[in-house]
């Protein structure tokens, strides 16, 4: 087909999105379906996994109602991202045995603490967190053992979908490697990680690259939809790595930012590589790697001053007038700091029980200067982390492909440019995780050579940001005082969680 459609499905934790995508990487036509966040009690958060099919089965439906019979002729493949170390466990005839549970879902903590290690870091890539499902695995061996023993298969999103779509339980390798299963230099299941997770090697899916054909569309489903019955399903990867692969950030001096909910930047990596300061993921271009800083606290904690010291009027949403009030501040917010672990500690510190900090106070600090001081702690954070990533890798950034809400404010986006000393060139798509997926699947039916290639091609990039050489010397000279905020206080936080409890 020489003018190919594919659709992008990105089933995500709230809502799965189909979005229909040309090979110049321009959106036809789009669907979306919501998804129900269950939380049985507190820190327990789960799908019914159920859903992650019915609302792709809206989504898709949607996007392709609209589409006209001569461009249903033209899609050739599906490509899946989506929500990434969630995971369900299904009996012998593909029904789950109990709900799905999350990455959010932070109930593991004692399992953290008894099987992290440093050796399970350097196996897996990934530092011990709240997020795997390692960990949330063995909670499970040790709270529901029955289940877990019982289950024909444990899935990731991208197994479900494959099954409901083609009939085969297949995920991607850069899917099914979040879990923290993988021995990821070897890129199969560990035996050890089996053990930990209480799982038998004969209850886990197949899996293939990204960019492989898992297996043409069902028949019923084609008919349905009213597409070729040669639509094939093309392995996909996860939603931050198809992200990142969506700004075309995959040069070695370039890293990808997503300002969103949390603050999640990453750099690919041809080689494997570990460090705390990033957690090692398997890339959607097929032999690469992603290196991976997370920061739990972004958008979510912007969201949260506006909604409870902001305008209530506003009820939580952006506020220019704040905004610019902020902005005639000087770096460093008068001398207030603020370390944003407002929802535990990830790169580089790992620390699930870390909480968030503001040092400095005088009264003469106002509400603009604490705003202020909430997004310079989350930009001088990134830059500590980024720093430290280039360090370990012998790497040299020069330039941030940016995405997300709050990467769409010119005073945050200054602030993030400022601290780091990096330019940062703003991607025009707004569902940048289908639109990786949408790559991926355009390499697999051959309308581009390879991933690569596709992601050069249809990338769109914007506005261009550039840092303010004098604020970022300031910030260079406040992040010495910053970095040293959370070393101090680590203990104490412990304490107070121990109290709490």
């Amino acid at each position: 087909m020489s003018n190919p459609l594919v659709i992008a499905i990105d089933s995500s934790t709230t809502a799965t999105k189909a979005v229909v995508i040309d090979t110049s990487g321009d959106v036809v036509s789009m669907g979306r379906a919501e998804i129900d966040l269950l939380s049985p009690q507190i820190n327990h958060y789960e799908h019914d996994p159920r859903q992650w099919w019915d609302s792709t089965h809206q989504a898709i439906t949607e996007a392709v109602s609209g589409l006209s019979e001569r461009d249903r002729a033209r899609i050739a493949a599906i490509g899946i991202t989506h929500q990434r170390e969630s995971f369900a466990l299904i009996d012998a005839d593909g029904n789950p045995i109990r709900p799905a549970i999350l990455w959010l879902d932070s109930r593991a903590g004692e399992q953290i603490k008894e099987f992290g290690s440093d050796h399970i870091h350097e196996l897996s890539g990934k530092p011990a967190d709240t997020t795997p499902a390692l960990y949330k695995l063995a909670w499970l061996k040790q709270h529901e053992p029955e289940t877990l023993s019982g289950a024909f298969k444990l899935v990731d999103v991208h197994a479900y979908l494959s099954h409901a779509l083609t009939g085969k339980w297949v995920s991607a390798e850069g899917s099914i490697d979040t879990l923290n299963l993988f021995d990821i230099a070897a890129r199969t299941f560990s035996d050890e990680l089996l053990e930990i997770a209480g799982l038998r090697p004969d209850q886990m899916v197949e899996f293939t690259r990204a960019g492989d054909v898992i297996g043409t569309l069902l028949p019923s489903l084609a008919n349905e939809w009213g597409l070729s019955p040669e639509v094939v399903l093309v392995a996909g990867v996860g939603d931050g790595q198809a992200a990142g692969l969506g700004t075309a950030a995959i040069d070695p001096d370039l890293a990808y930012v997503n300002i969103g909910t949390s603050v999640v930047s990453g750099t690919h990596s041809k080689e494997y590589q570990f460090d705390r300061a990033y957690r090692t993921l398997i890339g959607g271009i097929p032999g690469t790697y992603v290196l991976e800083i997370v920061q739990n606290s972004g958008s979510v904690l912007y969201n949260w001053f506006r909604k409870n010291l902001g305008d209530p009027a506003l009820e939580g949403g952006l506020d220019p007038a704040l905004e610019s009030e902020a902005s005639r501040i000087a770096p460093g917010s008068d001398a207030l700091l603020t370390l944003p672990h407002w929802n535990a500690g990830q790169s580089p510190d790992w620390d699930p029980f870390a909480t968030g900090a503001m040092v400095g106070f005088t009264t003469g600090h106002t509400r603009a200067h604490v705003f202020r001081s909430i997004v310079e702690g989350t930009a001088m954070l990134l830059a500590e982390n980024l720093n430290r990533v280039q360090e370990v890798t012998g790497r040299k950034l020069v330039e941030l492909r940016a995405t997300g809400g709050s990467a769409r404010s010119p005073f945050i986006r200054q602030i993030f440019a400022d601290a780091t000393g990096l330019p940062i060139v703003m991607s025009e798509v707004d569902e940048l995780s289908a639109h990786g997926a949408a790559m991926i699947a355009m390499a697999g039916v051959g309308a581009y050579p390879d991933v690569e290639s596709a992601a050069r091609a249809m990338a769109h990039l914007g506005e261009r940001t550039e840092p303010n050489p004098q604020a970022h010397e300031k910030y260079v000279s406040w992040m010495r005082l910053h970095s040293r905020i959370y070393p101090l206080l680590a203990e104490l936080m412990t304490d107070m969680k121990n109290a709490e409890n």
